[in-house]
């Protein structure tokens, strides 16, 4: 088997969560999602809802990264020379979620679902997939799943999408992301998560 780890990047309402999942159980890999963030905490020893929350709030970053670097020794040499004189920088948050993106590459027979690791572990051996749909599948399934109207729906998909950007801006300087980010893109408007994960597996012999 070529790849050992598989990065899947997922556009909210594409449904990639059910596709590595789909994608872990035939390879018998194991499924992280939530769990980089429970490793993250764990050698943090913060509370994981922190660590959670830090992908996504830029003021908390700082709050967290600060509780980290009082707290863990080992993630004391994540951080810069300065130590907690100064307040940690964005950068720092990003080291911590990687080291433990490598960890689990590096571990092997994974599938990684979302936290950018395709960006994170570009220069890695893994088989890079972004699932992706259109904004109008996406939110018509989020209404469904969530049972909020459309306009709600779509007001959440559009958060998302520019939560995403923004995240990969600020912790990847990736202006746009692309096709050629990716080894393999899967639009799932029509695709099952079972025929997409079929694709997927194509990819990894």
């Amino acid at each position: 088997m070529a790849h050992q780890a598989i990065c899947i990047s997922r556009s909210t309402g594409a449904e990639g969560e059910a596709v590595g999942r789909a994608v872990a159980q035939r390879l018998g890999f194991r499924y992280v999602d939530d769990e980089v963030v429970e490793e993250a905490a764990k050698r943090a020893g913060v509370d994981r809802a922190l660590v959670a929350d830090a992908e996504h709030r830029k003021p908390l970053v700082i709050r967290i990264l600060a509780l980290i670097a009082e707290q863990s020794p080992e993630t004391l040499a994540l951080l810069p020379a300065s130590g907690t004189d100064s307040l940690p920088s964005e950068d720092d948050l990003r080291a911590l979620i990687v080291d433990v993106l490598r960890s689990l590459a590096d571990a092997g027979s994974v599938v990684i679902v979302a936290h950018a690791a395709s960006f994170a572990l570009a220069k890695r051996d893994v088989l890079r997939v972004l699932v992706t749909a259109s904004t109008e599948t996406r939110t018509e399934r989020l209404a469904k799943a969530k049972a909020i109207d459309s306009r709600a729906a779509a007001r959440t998909v559009k958060r998302d999408d520019d939560e995403r950007a923004d995240y990969l801006k600020r912790f990847y300087q990736v202006d746009r992301e692309l096709p050629t980010h990716f080894d393999l893109v899967i639009n799932t408007d029509v695709l099952t998560p079972e025929k997409a994960a079929d694709v997927v597996l194509s990819a990894v012999d």
